[in-house]
């Protein structure tokens, strides 16, 4: 038991090593906070209005007492125009 704890111990920093050679060194990393803005987020002049037509669609669900997926299929659907 004590030889396999050695050999263990003996092996762990090949094992290491082996990670940073697995890198690529080109491949750049996100760090500037433009690159992490979402891409669905939608633009601040549309708000308002999309605000809007949610509370729209949100009176019309609850006019026909829609709830669950129901509710969550037909706001989907309402907000596209359909």
């Amino acid at each position: 038991m004590r030889r396999l704890s050695l050999a263990c111990a003996a092996a762990l920093p090949l094992f290491l090593s082996a990670g940073a050679f697995a890198l690529d060194a080109a491949t750049p990393t996100p760090t500037a906070t433009a690159e992490m803005k979402p891409t669905n987020a939608p633009a601040p002049g549309d708000a308002a209005a999309r605000s809007a037509k949610s509370i729209e669609c949100s009176q019309k669900a609850d006019a026909e007492n829609l709830h669950g997926k129901q509710r969550k299929l037909f706001m989907r659907e309402c907000k596209r125009g359909g």
